[in-house]
């Protein structure tokens, strides 16, 4: 074949979705896509969808794993909503997404997977590339195993390992259509796999083949140019929620001067935290994969008690095992981090989907009046500053903070641009000094009600703490109600004047009028690329997102009451707007609510935005 010439097109946006069978390396080829993406200045965002079943049988629809990318030369808030681009690895993971691509998108497949067996397992009668049903498709059907192996075959590779290298080739096509360079990834392969240059050599000649091979196929007629977005100038790393939030555990762990402890078990989709967190012995952390939920949370509270900033990480089932202990940390007034990475539920429910569905258990979910900060990141690079400020106001005001994020944050990735420390605000916690005299376990500052943090082992700090009730200002342990009464206010107190310490909730856009849309979590994305959609239309429409929900930023009552009405849209049944009702009462309030282990699409949300205006 020979070369032919492509007109170039330019795009703002564009948004490319990889899927195949669960071994088809899906999540790899989309990662080193959105390294490039990010390399070529492109702003972007990206989702892993893994199959939630287990070892799914192969061609299935329920074993299909996939990889979004939405990028752009503007900033990108979500990972789109459907696909320009799709590529397509098996019968299976085309019947799984055909409905999340647009009319006239781009879809590769590899026509040496559609084979009469994987078809009809796939659930088709007939084979889709042969029936018409996608001619309103731009289609790129490629015998992408046949042309794999033949790249290989001067290496002397067995069939096996040049099948599982097809995903490459896949990624070279998708090099060519997006006019990248291979450079980078030839890199990368040349690092990862130094120990076997064999490896590295055979992941670049496939790449090199996808890419010679769309440089010639004749319906590849254009190629895509996304342009560099314009970014402040810094050091960036394309970034997980995940590993942004053990980056901010760590940050929190420096800047406060005290050494950082998670003690946690596995759950998806919260596990990567403590993986990444165990590869910074260095930096002085200290892991411990306890043998279940509750052994986690009680080691992460002994190592407050000595002086640590002490971690824990879950999702919602392992949140409900750690309420007991929770309570006491709240009793004994220690500073605790808990990250709840929410999925979808109730029971074991969908791990490796994502909902906001644990606010009322982060909120109410204990036994007995147990208040605590509950405070929720919004976007996957967000999440360390969000981590940081747990950490910062659990230390700071000697009460445990539960963090939320959610599958959707944790799992996906953004662009984060490093921040230098010292830029990071001070963290102070109230450490007693040794020989203090006057030191009472429970004598409070009577500003912030904040008790001192004794470091065991300090001269002349022996006390005692624990789950039963103890005296104010001595510590000793109480039965008397009057007693009670007065601790029960005291935590409670504490916990409102953290209001002091956060900032005031902000509005995006009129500070009064029709509509004001409420949303809080890893909702931001979608809401306010909707919000802008629709202010760019004229209409009257306020966004306000919150981050700080327990307690409320002290604004929040006079804020709301400036709009006629009130949208919160949420991935729940209704768990904030029943908050705030509880908060701040009215009647015009109005619900969104989606529970399906899926993000918000945009055209929904403008839906319902819509139909609210309208409404007299």
């Amino acid at each position: 074949m020979t070369k032919k010439k492509h007109n170039l097109i330019n795009k703002d946006t564009v948004v490319v979705k990889f899927v195949g069978d669960s071994g088809d390396g899906m999540q790899f080829t989309g990662t080193l896509f959105s390294d490039t993406a990010a390399l070529a200045g492109n702003d972007l965002a990206t989702f892993p969808d893994f199959p939630a079943e287990i070892r799914a049988p192969q061609n299935t629809v329920a074993g299909v794993s996939g990889f979004q990318v939405h990028m752009g030369s503007e900033k990108i808030y979500t990972t789109g909503d459907l696909v320009d681009v799709l590529v397509t690895m098996n019968p299976a993971s085309l019947k799984a997404n055909l409905k999340w691509a647009k009319k006239g998108a781009t879809i590769i497949t590899d026509t040496d997977a559609f084979d009469e067996k994987a078809i009809e397992k796939a659930g088709y009668k007939v084979n889709p590339l042969e029936d018409g049903s996608l001619e309103t498709y731009n289609l790129i059907k490629a015998p992408i195993t046949l042309l794999t192996k033949e790249s290989l075959k001067d290496l002397g590779i067995d069939n096996k390992t040049a099948e599982r290298s097809k995903n490459m080739f896949t990624l070279g096509i998708l090099y060519f259509l997006f006019n990248r360079d291979v450079k980078a990834s030839n890199k990368y392969f040349d690092q990862k796999f130094k120990k076997d240059p064999k490896l590295a050599e055979i992941n670049k000649v496939v790449l090199q083949a996808g890419y010679n091979y769309a440089e010639t196929v004749e319906a590849i007629e254009s190629v895509i140019q996304v342009s560099p977005a314009k970014m402040e100038k810094g050091r960036y790393r394309n970034i997980t929620g995940n590993v942004a939030t053990a980056w901010g555990l760590l940050a929190a762990s420096e800047k406060s001067g005290r050494p950082l402890f998670l003690g946690s078990y596995p759950i998806t989709p919260a596990t990567e935290i403590l993986m990444e967190l165990a590869k910074h012995k260095s930096l002085g952390a200290k892991v411990f994969q306890a043998e279940d939920e509750i052994a986690g949370i009680c080691s992460a509270i002994g190592a407050s008690y000595t002086g640590s900033l002490a971690c824990t990480t879950t999702s919602g089932p392992g949140l409900s095992l750690k309420s007991e202990a929770i309570g006491l940390a709240v009793m004994t007034e220690l500073p605790l981090v808990i990250v709840d990475v929410q999925r979808g539920g109730p029971s074991t429910g969908l791990p490796t989907k994502s909902e906001q569905s644990d606010l009322m258990q982060a909120l109410f979910g204990r036994n007995g009046e147990c208040p605590v900060i509950v405070i929720a990141a919004s976007t996957s690079e967000n999440c360390f500053y969000y981590a940081y400020e747990a950490a910062k106001l659990s230390m700071e005001h000697m009460t445990p903070c539960i963090l939320l994020t959610d599958g959707y944050l944790g799992f996906g990735s953004t662009l984060f641009r490093i921040p230098k420390m010292t830029d990071m605000p001070a963290i102070k916690p109230p450490i007693a000094k040794s020989n203090d005299k006057d030191y009472k376990p429970y004598k409070r500052d009577p500003e912030t009600l904040v008790r001192q943090w004794a470091i065991p082992g300090t001269e002349g700090l022996r006390h005692r703490i624990g789950g039963l009730e103890k005296e104010n200002i001595t510590g000793t342990v109480s039965m008397d109600p009057v007693n009670h009464q007065i601790m029960t206010d005291l935590r409670a107190d504490k916990i409102e004047k953290i209001a002091d310490f956060i900032p005031l909730q902000d509005v995006y856009g009129e500070t009064e009028g029709d509509v004001l849309v409420v949303s809080w979590g890893g909702t931001f994305g979608a809401v306010r690329s909707a919000i802008e959609i629709s202010q760019q239309e004229g209409k009257k429409i306020s966004h306000a997102h919150f981050h700080h929900i327990m307690p409320l930023p002290k604004n929040t009552g006079d804020l709301l009451s400036k709009f006629r009405k009130i949208l919160v849209c949420e991935l729940n049944s209704g768990q904030f707007v029943q908050y705030l009702k509880i908060k701040q009462p009215a009647t015009n309030y109005y619900q969104f609510n989606k529970v399906q282990g899926l993000p918000f699409m945009i055209n929904e949300l403008t839906n319902k935005f819509n139909q609210l205006l309208e409404e007299k």
